[in-house]
């Protein structure tokens, strides 16, 4: 009895296994990747400006309509109370005098010296970069530390610059360098340009390194002096640095607090007091968060003012 095999089923009689079908990719364009790619790098600077800039400027805004003492909380709604207390307050107008006579001269001053400086290490010769440091260093100083240290220099009593001109016989009793307005305004402008030239130095110089030498080189060629070199070609190729340096110092003069709240307080008889003092007061002293916050806005307002004054400023004259 034969024993038949079984058939063999080829392989074209074999039923094929299909792979499930691949749902078609999503393709996202170009342009569409690199905004979600720049809304991920711009979201933590996003977030850090809404968390501690946005919010707290409506807070502010909020107590500045609002009855709202330092230790009772919002009472509620108050306008415009707060703002008419602001203008009516004895200290406020003479703060706002002597606050921009302390920016005018600390800006005069301070970036006629940064210029100066920054014309002397210009060059790259023997001993610039030495300088260089030693004109920045006190920049790397904190204010509040630096105000503390001048304070100890003014001390009649203690600090070494009375001893000194007692010894010099310049001077027969110990000076009390902050005991009068116009002794104590100076002496926080000398403070303040003390530690800052070396930073708006820093920020001219390199507006100074990027004049072509070939421009200079023309200038001498024609016949030009020093004096119609800086007038004709290094301030108006200096304009963007300096136009930077002045919005800093300007806004920072307009600010000020640490250098008179550490060594003034204010004194004497209230001759050296801020507008940021002012708002220290009301809001620390006198307890009233409303009406600080109310001159916190106007002090806002003025300076978004005067930066658009001068941004305006500064494109017309490069316009011309």
């Amino acid at each position: 009895m034969q024993v038949k095999a079984p058939d063999r089923a080829t392989a074209a009689d074999r039923p094929v296994a299909r792979r499930p079908a691949r749902r078609p990719r999503t393709v996202v364009p170009r342009r569409y990747s690199r905004t979600i790619q720049g809304l991920g790098y711009a979201a933590p600077t996003a977030v850090f400006v809404t968390v501690f800039f946005l919010l707290p400027l409506l807070l502010v805004g909020q107590m500045s309509l609002s009855d709202w003492p330092l230790l009772a909380g919002d009472r509620g709604g108050n306008a415009p109370e707060n703002y008419t207390d602001v203008t009516d307050s004895p200290l406020f107008w003479p703060a706002v005098r002597f606050t921009l006579l302390y920016t005018g001269i600390v800006t005069v001053v301070l970036l006629g010296l940064a210029l100066l400086l920054a014309l002397l290490v210009q060059e790259s010769r023997p001993g610039a970069g030495f300088f260089r440091t030693v004109y920045f260093l006190p920049g790397a100083l904190g204010l509040a530390s630096a105000s503390l240290l001048f304070w100890g220099l003014y001390s009649p009593t203690t600090g070494p610059l009375s001893r000194i001109l007692e010894r010099l016989g310049l001077v027969d009793d110990p000076v009390s360098f902050l005991g009068a307005p116009t002794s104590a305004l100076l002496s926080t402008v000398f403070l303040v340009v003390w530690k800052f030239a070396g930073f708006y130095m820093l920020i001219l110089l390199v507006g100074l390194q990027r004049i072509p030498h070939e421009v200079y080189e023309a200038a001498r060629m024609d016949g030009a002096s020093r004096g119609q070199v800086f007038r004709s070609i290094t301030l108006p190729l200096l304009r963007p640095s300096l136009a930077l340096s002045l919005l800093l110092c300007v806004t920072g003069s307009l600010l000020a607090f640490d250098q008179f709240f550490v060594l003034t307080k204010g004194g004497p008889d209230n001759s050296t007091v801020t507008v940021v003092q002012l708002i220290y007061r009301e809001a620390f002293q006198r307890l009233n968060l409303g009406t600080a916050a109310a001159l916190s806005i106007v002090v806002l307002a003025a300076l978004l003012l005067l930066n658009a004054l001068q941004f305006r400023g500064l494109h017309r004259a490069d316009e011309s």
